[in-house]
């Protein structure tokens, strides 16, 4: 794998190491037809239709053809009902309900399984991340990639609102993971990013149920040898409803995936490595 340099860190963390481009193999030339954007979704009815226009006027107008997959993971507010509303007015809207058991990851998987497109991209249902990087993401996979991450902390990204306790957890989490695997890719716990379908399906079976997906993917596409690039992205804390993420509750289950990832690169003899004989 050979790795190009980009920029410095975000002007917030002026001692954080730069973000990476870094480049697996020789990545994919098929040209890409369907953009599918995955989002789970539980009881976000005060920001889930804001979420499906803005994402869906910005890919019309960009002219990207896709389909905005929104997967209610057992909702107890009126999300399934704006859903099915939305869904007559926006031609591209998937609904989909996730039976249980729920959990964050399995809402992704059902998404996954359901989405048509072969570029994917995970994004959040809370406003959090910017429709305009989902246009970028498209851009960058089109020139060949089979991965894109966004780094919040690297020149050109940076966040709105973050509450320090959560920023603090953050870099100390990616930190580890960076010096874990040697790599510089500082954003790894991020959810929001885009694969080709033939990664996702490189990266099965999935084992994640929880918020661990969002670095089981990323960490299962570099260590299985698929190409990948890291642009700058902007992130702003919700307006509105309540983070579903629970620290204490995943600590454990973000070190399981990690492990496991890291066991594979080291001691699988590159079974599960893209093109391995």
């Amino acid at each position: 794998m050979s790795e190009h340099g980009v920029s410095s860190s975000r002007s917030s963390s002026p001692h954080e190491p730069p973000a990476d481009t870094s480049v697996a193999g020789q990545g994919s030339t098929e040209p890409l037809t369907l953009l599918s954007v995955v989002i789970p979704a539980r009881d976000e009815a005060g920001c889930i239709e804001r979420t499906i226009e803005h994402l869906h006027l910005e890919l019309t107008l960009n002219g990207i053809p896709h389909e905005i997959i929104v997967v209610d993971d057992g909702s107890t507010d009126a999300t399934w009902a704006i859903l099915a509303t939305a869904a007559g007015r926006t031609p591209s809207l998937v609904p989909v309900q996730n039976p249980a058991p729920h959990g964050f990851g399995r809402a992704i998987q059902k998404g996954l399984a359901t989405a048509r497109g072969d570029a994917l991209v995970i994004m959040m249902a809370d406003e959090s991340d910017d429709c305009r990087d989902v246009v970028r993401y498209w851009n960058v996979l089109n020139e060949g990639y089979d991965c894109v991450f966004g780094s919040r902390f690297m020149r050109g990204g940076g966040t709105i609102d973050y509450p320090w306790i959560k920023w603090l957890l953050n870099r100390w989490a990616n930190l580890f993971i960076r010096l874990l695997f040697g790599i510089r890719l500082n954003d790894t716990t991020n959810a929001f990013k885009a694969y080709r379908r033939q990664v996702i399906e490189g990266c099965m079976p999935i084992l994640s149920p929880h918020f661990n997906i969002t670095v089981e993917l990323p960490l299962k596409a570099i260590v299985r040898g698929y190409s990948w690039k890291v642009i700058p992205i902007t992130w702003r804390n919700r307006r509105t409803g309540v983070a579903k993420l629970k620290i204490r509750e995943m600590g454990s289950r973000y070190f399981f995936i990690v492990a496991y990832v890291w066991l594979e690169k080291y001691f699988s003899r590159g079974d599960y490595r893209r093109n391995s004989p």
